[in-house]
């Protein structure tokens, strides 16, 4: 018997080597991860339509069982699209990748360019990895992607609008308009859109071919356009259609009483709406904000007779409307009613002051809806604007002209009664009165937009000083308009340019002047003693301020920090700014209390220092109590960093100084270099007005 009949083969294993088994066929392709033209795969009888040949794209898998981990699942694609051609016959196209991918890769068919036009295109495909292939995508639970080649664009769209007819001027910013979009081809799903500066967006119509509405509210007057192009199923566009039209300026108000009556008077004239009857508790004559064009306003008394009222509602409040007012709250503990109109047991609206146990804010309600925001402040002017619009059904508050608080969703209720100023109605009394001023009440039946809100609230700043440092006699430098000199130390003084008497390029004799940093002349100052005081208290550092300086520092490498700005309060300036080398920056610095050592708020921008070189930088700082911000420009910008919160600042008690602050061995900080156009102004200046001080000497428009 030959030994080994039945004996066993015997495999030896060569490390690295894989040997698989059993190959698995790569998985059937599902439909999700078909596309067409990047369009999901559309089945049954909705194809996708494409505006050209398309693309195809499948990921294809294989399974991870075939391999060891150290060998990548290769797999390609076999793809098949099939048409019934004009005669009625099938016409069939194929396509086998050339090459494998990793599996779960995306591979790609772009079609042949005889597949036709208006006609349903079927496709499929299957997996292969050179062994076995999937089922079809199409087989079992799965489909035939269909598409549709459209090569005609739709037709240009037609545009219409009731409330702002074509080349014509009709009312106006704050008011809405409907713009109905339309075009001829039963196609169109799409009307993309923009008027001029926005919006733009897309309009879709309900089903194919159908119009479509656009909503527009006009943010500014003037002439507008709205372009419109219609868009197909298949992505195709139209030739734009460019519809014209013209914006007035927004309505006035309704409703407008000043609150600037002769004092003793018993109502309050109306610039538009009826008159309202004042209390006795009402006296007319008393402070304005600066800077609004009040000259009066109306002080309540918070008693039971300190109110005005109307006989009739001042705006249907079920419709859009806006309610503001000018206000100065002589107390902040309790809550108070600026203006509410009445419902039959309470009030549809209240714009106000509520006080809660965190604290007091102001306050806009409409129905059960309230938003609120802001820090009121008894004996500060603020402007208020609640507004509600019926588009949105929205609610919202503006104070001093900046949106707080969030909007809210709100369901007014039908109030039909009297305006009331100062106090509002709860069952059949009243409560919530307001004691302060009250001035320029208005209301609006239309959305107040943002610019006209900020136009409202805005308070004209007042120049109170302009320095441009062209001479000084017997050491004191004029205010360019009479106002308060500046005087200087010894260290300081007034460095005129050249006179253009004599050309040094020509006259070897003709002295070398340097320019002036801006105009004829600016202030030197050497860094040990030299400054300037303004001869008086120019600044109230306690309300908005701004001022403007031009400096240029002497030395590329200052040795310590030096002020160029500051002003004194008792123990330590009220705020000061200076150069701080370590830092290379310019910084500006807010002690939080009137103390020396108090903790400082200190904001900043790196500037290099000038080394004596070029024309300097113009700083600017601008406290806007409005807001409760400070801000720090330099050469008209300024950003986050340059940004702090300043809920009050310190009052000033002394004088400006220009090229010193206070340290805690007294005055010093002494700057080394040149000074000019130094301007002060009360109120705060926006950023666009903040870019025309300083070179040239000019004030900003503030237009």
């Amino acid at each position: 018997m030959a030994a080994g009949c039945c004996a066993a083969a015997v495999v030896t294993a060569v490390p690295g080597t894989a040997h698989a088994l059993e190959n698995l066929p790569p998985k059937q392709p599902l439909v999700q991860d078909l596309q067409t033209n990047f369009k999901a795969c559309a089945t049954g009888d909705a194809p996708t339509y494409v505006p050209v040949v398309p693309a195809v794209t499948a990921v294809l898998y294989d399974p991870e069982e075939d391999n060891q981990p150290v060998e990548a699942n290769m797999v390609g694609g076999e793809f098949e699209a099939w048409w019934t051609d004009a005669s009625g016959a099938e016409q069939r196209r194929t396509y086998t990748s050339s090459y494998q991918l990793p599996s779960g890769t995306a591979q790609r068919w772009q079609l042949p360019s005889d597949v036709p036009a208006d006609t349903v295109v079927s496709w499929h495909v299957r997996a292969t990895d050179g062994t076995a292939v999937s089922a079809w995508s199409s087989e079992g639970t799965g489909a035939a992607c269909r598409f549709v080649i459209d090569r005609v664009n739709p037709d240009q769209p037609t545009v219409t609008s009731p409330e702002y007819p074509e080349n014509q001027w009709r009312d106006g910013v704050g008011v809405y308009g409907s713009f109905h979009v339309g075009s001829p081809s039963p196609d169109v799903v799409a009307y993309q859109y923009n008027f001029i500066g926005g919006p733009n967006g897309t309009a879709r119509p309900a089903e194919p071919g159908g119009d479509a509405t656009i909503r527009f509210l006009p943010q500014r007057n003037g002439p507008d356009y709205l372009s419109v192009r219609a868009i197909d199923r298949a992505g195709r566009s139209s030739t734009t259609t460019t519809y014209r039209f013209a914006v007035n300026a927004g309505r006035a108000p309704v409703a407008h009483w000043r609150l600037a009556d002769a004092a003793g008077s018993t109502s309050a004239t109306a610039e538009a709406g009826p008159a309202a009857q004042a209390s006795p508790g009402v006296t007319f004559g008393g402070p304005a904000p600066a800077g609004t064009g009040l000259t009066t306003t109306a002080a309540l008394d918070g008693g039971a007779e300190g109110f005005l009222t109307t006989g009739t509602p001042a705006a249907d409040i079920r419709k859009t409307f806006a309610v503001s007012a000018w206000v100065r709250p002589a107390r902040t503990d309790r809550t108070m009613a600026v203006a509410s109109q009445d419902t039959a047991n309470g009030a549809g609206f209240t714009l106000g002051l509520q006080a809660v146990d965190a604290g007091a804010a102001w306050s806009f309600a409409l129905g059960d809806a309230r938003v609120s925001g802001g820090a009121p402040e008894t004996g500060e002017w603020a402007h208020l604007l609640g507004l509600y619009d019926t588009e949105t059904g929205r609610a919202r508050l503006y104070v001093n002209g900046h949106e707080v608080g969030t909007e809210v969703q709100a369901a007014p209720v039908e109030a039909n009664g009297a305006f009331q100023i100062g106090r509002a109605r709860h069952g059949v009394g009243y409560g919530h009165r307001w004691q302060g001023d009250i001035g320029d009440v208005r209301v609006h039946d239309r959305v107040v937009v943002a610019d006209e809100v900020t136009a409202l609230a805005h308070r004209q700043p007042r120049r109170l000083g302009h320095w441009s440092l062209e001479t000084a006699t017997d050491g004191v430098s004029p205010e360019q308009n009479g106002g308060a000199p500046l005087r200087l130390s010894p260290g300081a003084t007034i460095h005129r340019g050249p006179d253009n008497s004599c050309i040094p390029d020509l006259d070897p004799d003709c002295p070398v002047v340097p320019y002036a940093l801006d105009g004829d002349g600016h202030l030197v100052l050497d860094g040990e003693s030299g400054h300037a005081v303004a001869d008086g208290t120019v600044l109230d550092t306690s309300d908005s301020f701004t001022l403007g300086v031009l400096v240029r520092l002497a030395d590329s490498e200052p040795a310590r920090p030096m002020t160029v700005l500051s002003v004194p309060g008792q123990h330590t300036d009220a705020f000061k700014v200076r150069y701080e080398p370590a830092a290379h920056s310019w910084q500006l610095v807010v002690p939080e209390r009137d103390e020396a050592g108090a903790p400082e708020r200190v904001v900043s921008q790196i500037v290099p220092a000038d080394g004596g070189e070029g024309q300097g930088h113009h700083l600017a700082v601008v406290y806007d109590d409005a807001s409760d911000t400070v801000k720090l420009y330099v050469d008209g910008y300024t950003n986050a960093g340059a940004t702090a919160d300043l809920p009050r600042s310190l009052p000033a008690t002394g004088p400006l100084q220009i090229g010193r602050g206070l340290t805690a061995e007294g005055p010093g900080e002494y700057l080394r270099g040149d000074v000019d156009e130094v301007q002060v102004y009360a109120g705060a200046l926006r950023d666009r007005d903040i870019a025309m001080l300083g070179h040239g000497g000019t004030d900003p428009c503030f237009c």
